[in-house]
């Protein structure tokens, strides 16, 4: 159980996960931001098609994990055709082991997932939901390789998770349509950056080798 991979989000679902550190979006992770102002038009996040997908393995990409939160509310700003402000919660409750991630005999999805409920990582039954604000979005001019095709945009936001807030800037593709809009992104954060240091200490080689690293595909769609 000890040996288990983890996640911290947040997210939303594509995700192409790598091993080394050349292939990642590594996120820009600073303190707390102002929230950009809600105005313009208002769309709903249509949370049946709206998800949160993560991965996360071990040292040197080893065992990996992965499967899926749910989005459970939230909004996005449309002025001028573009994306200016919006959030959307996680329920954290809601996360999920993909089957095909656990690959040992003594290994069950269900455990894992029970695992990363517990205290030792989100501990969900005192942090039930996770929180993204954006503070900003601006044109990106060069897309790193690894972005999620298509991406557009830099979106800057303020994640919550496990009560603690930092604000987390990453590449983005952004599409607003009639009545609609989507944000699609892929990126990986550190986890200990909030506070989630299970499997850190070099004290235990077996918890030491559970990585850092968690890597983010948010899929988020609003409408009118």
């Amino acid at each position: 159980m000890k040996k288990i991979s983890v996640i911290a989000l947040v997210a939303v679902g594509l995700m192409a996960a790598s091993c080394t550190n050349k292939e990642k979006t590594e996120t820009s992770v600073a303190t707390e931001q102002a929230v950009a102002e809600s105005k313009g038009e208002v769309l709903a996040v249509d949370t049946a098609a709206s998800v949160v997908n993560w991965k996360a393995f071990h040292k040197g990409g080893f065992a990996p994990r992965w499967g899926t939160l749910n989005v459970k509310s939230g909004d996005l700003s449309i002025e001028g055709g573009q994306v200016v402000a919006g959030n959307f919660n996680i329920d954290m409750t809601s996360i999920k082991v993909d089957p095909a991630s656990v690959t040992e005999k003594d290994k069950k999805p269900a455990d894992l997932e029970a695992h990363l409920k517990n205290p030792d990582f989100f501990d969900v039954e005192k942090n039930p939901a996770s929180e993204f604000k954006i503070t900003s979005v601006a044109d990106l001019k060069e897309a790193p390789k690894d972005a999620v095709a298509g991406a557009n945009k830099t979106v800057s936001g303020n994640l919550t998770l496990m009560g603690k807030t930092m604000n987390v800037t990453f590449p983005a593709k952004v599409d607003v349509a009639d009545n609609t809009a989507a944000i699609q992104a892929k990126f990986t954060v550190n986890r200990t950056d909030w506070g989630i240091k299970f499997g850190t200490s070099e004290a235990d080689p077996a918890e030491w080798m559970i990585s850092k690293d968690i890597e983010i595909a948010i899929d988020v769609k609003a409408k009118k």
